[in-house]
């Protein structure tokens, strides 16, 4: 059965490269945000929280790219009106860009996020499956899901439903995508960012693993650099 799997998930990863267009136009999106000097922030309820948690203070990773947490883990994801009230306690700056990350899109949390996000000015870029979302209504009163109140959509392939594997004798399937798909994704999105950094003549902010030498004075020289963001990284509740 895991052979099958795996099977499955390699040819949703090599559809990631017909996807080409979008992880393109977000990876200069966000590397010009960078190169400017400003943010990109990510945000997940859920499990959607590991994949916000993977771009972020990571070795490999760009350090201006902060992960703003759900303190619920998405308990409340389906409550309208939260997502609204949560983003308020973010500082996010007009000209700055955000990566929402639902799977289904239709939770009125993460539509309020983008929602209120593009209204301060922040670019919304949407990582979700528009295999699920598309196939499913909206649960926010505005009758939006994520993909329709973006500015650029990630579509990472994943079926509906998330999982993939039929068992004979189960009635629901098991094996999930997501995770995968959305990380393979927005790892792509953060190597086309340092590139187009590099292209405009910046050194890009990339962090490197506290298990090699040199890297408390390389990290720490980031902190500095990005001293007005020491908020986001620590901003946990």
């Amino acid at each position: 059965m895991y052979k099958d799997y795996l099977k499955h998930i390699h040819t949703l990863l090599d559809g990631l490269e017909d996807r080409e267009d979008a992880i393109l136009a977000a990876g200069k999106l966000i590397g010009d945000v960078l190169a400017d000097g400003k943010a990109c922030y990510v945000f997940g309820s859920g499990h959607s929280q590991l994949l916000a948690r993977e771009i972020t203070g990571r070795a490999g990773g760009l350090y201006p790219v902060f992960h703003l947490p759900d303190p619920i883990w998405g308990m409340a994801e389906q409550l309208e009106g939260y997502g609204t009230i949560l983003f308020q306690r973010y500082p996010m700056k007009p000209g700055e860009v955000i990566i929402i990350i639902s799977n289904s899109g239709r939770n009125p949390e993460p539509v309020e996020f983008a929602l209120e996000a593009r209204q301060r000015g922040v670019s919304v870029i949407a990582l979700t499956s528009l295999k699920h979302s598309q196939n499913s209504t909206s649960r926010h009163s505005s009758g939006k899901r994520l993909f329709e109140v973006a500015d650029l959509v990630l579509d990472t392939g994943t079926p509906k439903g998330d999982a993939m594997m039929e068992f004979e004798g189960l009635d629901v399937k098991a094996g999930a995508a997501s995770t995968i798909l959305g990380s393979a994704m927005l790892n792509c999105v953060m190597l086309e960012a340092v590139q187009i950094m590099l292209d405009a003549g910046k050194v890009p902010p990339v962090y490197l693993s506290f298990n090699v030498d040199g890297s408390e004075e390389h990290n720490a020289k980031l902190a500095e650099d990005y001293q007005e963001f020491a908020w986001a990284p620590y901003y946990f509740f």
